[in-house]
């Protein structure tokens, strides 16, 4: 009785606890939107503020200064604030889960949500969603910390302020719960699964029935699909993957752009800010997240052909300039955008194909959407619940899917599963060949090594060593001198095989025989090999396991540097594929574990 009333207790607890993280995720969430949109006002961005300023000057003035200005913040922040230099996102989130650490730096975390208000606030060309759900794994992560008794559940807290954030954001809980699986957890157990469902639940409860905050967009009953439009669908999804696959390069391509740059570091986001200003002189759209033109792309005629092709390759480039130049943000609202107009295009030359026949241009512009942005982000199934949630659309919901698996089976091959998993790569933080492996990378064998192995002084003659590791039962021994550095191994077998070659050949007392026999005055280092591998206590264990698959041995030397030194002890293959076993059971543990 007393175990069942434990796990009931567990149970509760944690779904208490997923109700708190919820809503506090929520608050912050809906507290750093409202910033953003009053910045935004203040600061002569949102398109409402500059249409009524009647001073064009003015207008013009704070068209170039308030990026340039808000960069110059953003770089000082970062400079002397984040031990990195660089604004934290969803990546950092995902090395943490993935990781098995749990651990989002609660400063950094809370920096980068400024330097992202910042940015956000002042016009940069960079998302909000990425700084909400990176806001929510810190606070997730922080409350796991406060409470001792879910230390090892760490990462569940952050998913639960992840899914909060996003449930907030999109004012979609379903999508926010599945984003945090999809995408941080990358698992679905029963453990992480309840408690991430009441967190959302719980974000959508504060923003939907407590605040009543509008949906992304609206888009009104349309007509219905036709089936020869699916062949349009596809279409849309293979070109969206190239867009986002543009998109991401451009992004990357700018960070490299960057680092060639002879300007400091902090003045970088400034000199983006200035570039930014001038260029929204005469195409104001690409300032800031873009929600409006987001909600004039799914009207059919309220952007020419021309117009949506110049605004999107805009938008495009602006958000590589500010994301590679340093402004802090992320990456989901610009490929929105981006998307969104590269469907809208697609519908007008739909329209000119077959006229009439085609469906309302909204269906066009949410399947580039979703495609463009599925793939940037790695969340097919997240972008998919965000359709029907926000539209409550089967129909369009069906044809969104459609485009959304063309494009990430396009994009995945050409790019990878998505752009924070490239730039965690970029940063030795590969998950391509799966968690064991980063999580093996990050372990050194140095918890391994062991001093249960026999030395041999070099002096030491042949007949000596032999009896040495026949005493020991040992079937190789170390050669160390005096100070302990590594001189080679010899092996039982090859001390028996020479005291064998004694008899045949005529050595003359301390070299090698006429037949290849060692007289027995021979010294053990004449027979001593430097035998691969030689490992470190900082090697990894995952290193170890690759580099003594063709070792055949007893135990590998440990040194103190790579290839020299003195030797510090040995480490079994036992030892390595226990520590092997230990990590899979630890990640099956927080993987698979109950509630």
């Amino acid at each position: 009785m007393g175990p069942e009333l434990s796990a009931s207790a567990r149970i509760v607890w944690n779904a208490a606890l997923g109700m708190v993280v919820g809503a506090l995720a929520s608050l912050a969430a809906i507290g750093f939107v409202d910033l953003v949109l009053l910045l935004n006002e203040w600061l002569l961005i949102s398109p409402r503020s500059r249409f009524m300023q009647e001073n064009r000057a003015l207008l013009l003035a704070a068209t170039v200064c308030v990026p340039a200005a808000g960069g110059l913040v953003v770089g000082l922040v970062h400079r002397y604030g984040i031990p990195e230099g660089r604004p934290h996102g969803p990546s950092d989130v995902i090395r943490a889960v993935q990781g098995l650490d749990g651990r989002v730096p609660l400063r950094s975390g809370f920096l980068s949500a400024l330097t992202s208000l910042v940015s956000l606030g002042a016009g940069a060309s960079v998302g909000q969603y990425g700084p909400l759900a990176h806001l929510g794994g810190t606070l997730g992560s922080f409350l796991a910390r406060l409470n001792r008794h879910t230390e090892r559940s760490a990462t569940v807290w952050v998913g639960c302020g992840v899914a909060a954030a996003i449930s907030t954001a999109f004012n979609a809980p379903l999508a926010g719960l599945v984003f945090a699986h999809e995408v941080i957890l990358r698992h679905y157990s029963l453990r992480a699964f309840a408690p991430i469902t009441v967190a959302a639940a719980a974000g959508h409860v504060v923003a939907n029935v407590i605040f009543e905050r509008p949906p992304l967009f609206r888009v009104e009953a349309m007509s219905a699909v036709a089936a020869p439009e699916f062949l349009g669908f596809i279409v849309i999804g293979v070109g969206g993957a190239f867009v986002a696959v543009a998109y991401m390069r451009a992004i990357l391509h700018s960070g490299r752009l960057a680092r060639r740059v002879p300007v400091a570091d902090w003045l970088k986001p400034m000199l983006a800010g200035a570039v930014l200003g001038l260029a929204a002189i005469g195409l104001p759209d690409i300032l800031g997240i873009g929600k409006e033109a987001l909600r004039f792309a799914v009207i059919d005629h309220a952007f020419a052909p021309g117009e949506l092709a110049l605004l999107l390759v805009a938008k495009l480039l602006a958000t590589a300039l500010c994301l590679g130049f340093g402004f802090a943000g992320g990456v989901l609202s610009p490929a929105l955008l981006v998307g969104i107009l590269f469907g809208a295009l697609a519908g007008n030359g739909a329209e000119l194909l077959v006229g009439d026949l085609r469906s309302d241009i909204a269906i066009y512009a949410i399947c580039g959407m979703v495609a463009v942005a599925s793939a940037v982000i790695g969340a097919p199934l997240t972008t998919i619940l965000i359709v029907f949630e926000l539209t409550r659309n089967y129909d369009l919901t069906i044809a969104a899917m459609v485009s959304v698996v063309f494009s990430n089976l396009v994009a995945s091959r050409v790019f990878g599963r998505s752009l924070f998993d490239v730039q965690l790569r970029m940063r030795g933080f590969d998950l391509s060949a799966g968690r064991e492996r980063v999580i093996l990378e990050r372990r050194p064998i140095e918890g391994h090594v062991s001093q249960d192995y026999t030395s041999l002084d070099p002096d030491l003659t042949l007949e000596d060593a032999k009896a040495h590791l026949l005493a020991s039962r040992r079937n190789a021994g170390h050669v160390v001198d005096a100070g302990g550095t590594y001189l080679g191994t010899v092996k039982l077998a090859e001390l028996l095989a020479a005291a064998e070659g004694q008899g045949e050949g005529e050595g003359d007392g301390d070299g090698a025989g006429e037949e290849g026999g060692f007289a027995s005055g021979t010294p053990v280092s004449r027979l001593a090999r430097r035998e691969e591998p030689l490992l470190t206590p900082k090697t990894s264990v995952w290193s170890a396991m690759e580099r003594m698959g063709d070792f055949v041995g007893e135990a590998i030397p440990v040194l103190e540097e790579e290839g020299r030194g003195r030797l510090v002890g040995v480490v079994s293959e036992a030892s390595i594929v226990k520590a092997y076993r230990d990590a899979m059971d630890e990640i099956r543990r927080e993987e698979h574990a109950g509630a």
